[in-house]
């Protein structure tokens, strides 16, 4: 289990250019099953999720290059669904949740998909039921094995249907929309997600020859096709690593600046981390954060009232962001109550900030009040243990602002969504060592 070391304290200064978009590739790689043309796709991260999907594809029979760091190319003209049934298929499926979106291309395209109940972050529990009734809704008989947790669906043609998704769920909208995309006739999708991820996969769709309307609403209309063919397609830059910067640069009282950032695509974070007195500059694509030598101070509703920063589907602000906006407000002034909608297990890290002296209260698991100390008391450097990538990230922050050296293990976690972490932050100045 790896480990890194990190010296505290110290300003840091320079530019840092995003990876490409994590959960976008998730979605994208997936879609390279619904055709057997050549599809070339740039800009993919360099994570252990993202490859650990290309493993799996590569082991499905899909022709894999790597012509330069980020792009590839990928054909699926010959794909073996043997392995599907294979018990090394049931160990790798389990390795990472993206893996749930290999079912939707391959039950369009071939008549039947299988995955293992996929894995991920422990962050709480993470329905699948969007994905399979969207399926059924198109056709498919469904199947389950409890005991070997191991989930099927099979149809000799997929047919389109209207539906009304219980949850905007973004890997369940792409699942079903890689479904419907070849099925026969009309599928209406209402409460579809609509993140600019899910809309980089429609109009990717739409080059490869779908039929898509609606991209970028939460009412998308799929009129299905015989065959999609080939594209090329490059990955956003990832919003949430965005995010991270920013706090990073907040916390540690640094200049930097944040290049290529996709502003369009960057909905409400902007604003939500002004709402917490941080100074967040536009500068063409770029981001720019100044040094905020004299602290930042967290806004109140107009009412006066504390602020409530909560997450929601887009274009509301994502969760992937709540422990980073967290770790911001503990050296405000003034307080902020974070509430978790989503995930109820997501804020348990908080007890490592505490012990760092950050005062917090844990309402409840969704809810947290953060009382930040305003610089007026730093955190203390400690030992800690990543539990998932966004907290994991959030303690790195943490530690790099925090007096003294500290320690973050597990940090196997934190590469599962932020490639070369350690490479990128020494060049902006940061003190940090992987043992």
């Amino acid at each position: 289990m790896g480990t890194f070391k990190i010296e505290g304290g110290h300003q840091l200064k320079g530019s840092i250019q995003p990876q490409g978009a994590k959960n976008e590739a998730l979605q994208i790689l997936c879609a390279v099953l619904l055709t057997p043309e050549l599809v070339t796709i740039n800009n993919i991260p360099d994570i252990v999720d993202v490859n650990k999907l290309i493993n799996l594809l590569r082991k499905l029979g899909v022709k894999i290059e790597k012509l330069a760091h980020g792009t590839y190319t990928f054909q699926a003209d010959d794909v073996n669904l043997k392995y599907l049934e294979s018990d090394e298929f049931k160990v790798d499926g389990r390795g990472l949740r993206g893996s749930i979106m290999i079912v939707g291309p391959l039950l369009a395209r071939f008549g039947r998909g299988y995955i293992p109940k996929p894995g991920g972050d422990k962050i709480g529990r993470r329905r699948l039921d969007t994905h399979f009734e969207g399926l059924i809704n198109l056709g498919a008989t469904f199947r389950y094995s409890k005991e070997e947790q191991f989930y099927g669906v099979e149809a000799k043609r997929l047919k389109g249907a209207y539906m009304l998704l219980e949850e905007a769920s973004v890997t369940g909208t792409a699942n079903i929309v890689m479904a419907a995309v070849l099925a026969e006739g009309r599928t209406t999708i209402y409460n579809a997600a609509c993140e600019p991820y899910l809309q980089q996969l429609c109009k990717m769709l739409n080059r490869m020859g779908a039929k898509i309307s609606g991209v970028g609403s939460n009412l998308l209309i799929i009129d299905g096709v015989d065959a999609l063919g080939g594209t090329e397609h490059t990955m956003l830059p990832d919003m949430i690593e965005i995010g991270s910067w920013i706090g990073l640069a907040a916390m540690t009282k640094s200049e930097l600046t944040i290049t290529n950032v996709s502003w369009d695509d960057l909905g409400v974070i902007p604003a939500v981390f002004r709402k917490l007195g941080i100074t967040v500059e536009k500068r063409g694509d770029d981001i720019h954060i100044p040094a905020h030598n004299d602290g930042y101070e967290i806004q109140s509703f107009i009412d006066g009232s504390i602020l409530t920063i909560s997450d929601a589907p887009w274009p509301g602000f994502t969760p992937d962001l709540l422990s980073i906006i967290l770790v911001v407000a503990t050296q405000a002034r003034g307080s902020v109550l974070i509430h978790q909608k989503m995930f109820e297990s997501r804020l348990f890290f908080v007890d490592k900030l505490i012990d760092m002296g950050a005062k917090i209260i844990l309402c409840d698991p969704h809810r947290a009040t953060v009382i930040g100390h305003d610089f007026k008391s730093t955190l203390k450097a400690t030992n800690m243990t990543s539990p998932d990538i966004r907290a994991g990230v959030s303690l790195l922050i943490a530690a790099l602002s925090a007096k003294g050296t500290s320690t973050i293990q597990n940090i196997e976690q934190i590469d599962r969504g932020y490639e070369r972490i350690d490479e990128r932050l020494r060049a902006i100045g940061a003190r940090i060592e992987r043992l």
